[in-house]
């Protein structure tokens, strides 16, 4: 197959060794390359062998160059060849559940195996050949992020809607025989794969925990948009109570048994059971912030802790700040101990009822700018509004309903100030003004 060079940096050794943009790299020694993965794992070695075509004619290059030193190609794409898309049909699917009309790149679903290595994305192993499952163990692709759901064959097939979800729950034994460390994700619905069949998943998955890294569980979301969908029904404080007694007595069975808690419920299980959010030694090493499993926590120590050494003085400041109704007691708590030790520093906190999406959505990455501005508009109180960075895109310029922060401040007739979701910068941002 092999992969075309769309450009060459200058002073590296594919530009010292004459390679062009157009050139077609096929071979490091016997290994073919077909997408990133196989050219940044081949070309990090100081020596190799490296067949390449040009014009039709096939030539043989003798590399020399630094241990992981950049060969120094760019191609078309990051990952050069296509991302690869997502075969199943979730019945807990967010995308699924999207209103119509949003950008054309929030309903692209992916399920990739190089972006979980690159990037940390989670993959449902439905999309993996046993080509690719052999290059994972080959390479030591490690950690790999691995959305399990349940280890019931048939009920991974009926919930994910694959013929192949079943059968490819081998590839986590196969993994962990390669010496491949594994992150596993669990999306709970209720009545389907809790109760019972959770307890099922943790012992077969506490099993292989020399290789399993981290085990997080969250509740699945619910948005007004399931016309057709499968009809799940959101957790109340009584199931969300029963499904976080599993889970922390699976936690702490495992701290007894290997000397690690393993399975992380999420902050969501603890703010619908009424319960208090554990304290940081729970969560252990954070493996699993970025599935909301111990932000909360995370959040006020810093906070909390940043604020006990920042500077008191004058400090006259009113600022106004958006967040969801999930993490508007946190926030409300860590104002007004803010207030407490600069007093003349006011913020005042809005709590945004998600009405875009609807259902049981209430965390902040998923507030609109359509319901900040209808929520907002004549009721704030100063000309400075906080937004938090995770309810933009990257570029940190729009919200998921298109509304630029530009058409936010216009609207509501304030400066907009985009806010860290460190506790700590957090804070720095809102001192700062």
């Amino acid at each position: 197959m092999g992969i075309q060079v769309q450009s060459v940096e200058a002073g590296t050794p594919a530009a010292k060794l004459g390679i062009q943009p157009g050139d077609v790299l096929l071979t490091v020694g016997r290994n073919p390359l077909n997408d990133m993965l196989d050219y940044e794992f081949y070309t990090s070695s100081p020596r190799f062998e490296m067949t390449l075509c040009r014009d039709g004619q096939t030539r043989t290059l003798q590399v020399r160059k630094d241990q992981y030193e950049p060969f120094g190609c760019d191609f078309k794409t990051y990952l050069i060849d296509k991302q690869h898309s997502c075969a199943n049909h979730c019945m807990f699917c967010f995308i699924d559940q999207l209103p119509q009309g949003m950008r054309p790149a929030l309903y692209f679903k992916d399920d990739d195996e190089r972006l979980s290595f690159l990037f940390g994305n989670y993959i449902t192993l439905t999309n993996l050949s046993p080509h690719e499952v052999e290059r994972i163990g080959h390479m030591h692709i490690s950690p790999i992020n691995i959305s399990v759901h349940t280890t019931n064959p048939e009920l991974r097939v009926r919930m994910m809607a694959n013929k192949r979800a079943g059968e490819t729950l081998a590839y986590l034994k196969q993994f962990a025989a390669a010496g491949i460390e594994m992150n596993c994700q669990l999306v709970l619905c209720r009545g389907i794969n809790d109760g019972d069949e959770l307890r099922r998943t943790l012992d077969d998955l506490c099993q292989l925990h020399e290789s399993i890294l981290s085990i997080a569980a969250v509740p699945s979301g619910v948005t007004r948009y399931r016309k057709g969908l499968y009809p799940l029904t959101p957790y109340d404080q009584e199931t969300a109570a029963q499904t976080l007694d599993i889970l922390e007595e699976y936690g702490r069975r495992c701290v007894k048994e290997y000397g690690t808690r393993l399975i992380y419920p999420g902050d969501e299980w603890y703010l619908a059971a009424g319960r208090p959010v554990p304290e940081g030694d729970f969560y252990e090493e954070y493996a699993q912030l970025e599935n909301g499993v111990g932000m909360w926590r995370l959040y006020r120590d810093e906070f909390l802790g940043a604020l006990a050494h920042s500077r008191t003085g004058r400090r006259i400041r009113r600022m106004d700040v958006v967040t969801g109704t999930l993490a508007a007691p946190l926030i409300q708590e860590m104002m007004e101990a803010l207030h407490g030790r600069h007093p003349s520093v006011k913020v005042t906190v809005h709590p945004i009822q998600n009405n875009f999406f609807g259902g049981n959505i209430s965390v902040a990455g998923l507030v609109t700018g359509t319901d900040i501005i209808d929520q907002c508009k004549g009721k704030l109180t100063s000309d400075v509004l906080g937004v938090p960075e995770v309810m933009l895109r990257d570029e940190q310029d729009r919200f998921l309903d298109d509304v630029t922060v530009e058409q936010l401040a216009e609207a509501l007739g304030v400066r907009v100030k985009i806010l860290p979701v460190a506790g700590a910068d957090n804070l720095r941002a809102i001192l700062e003004g």
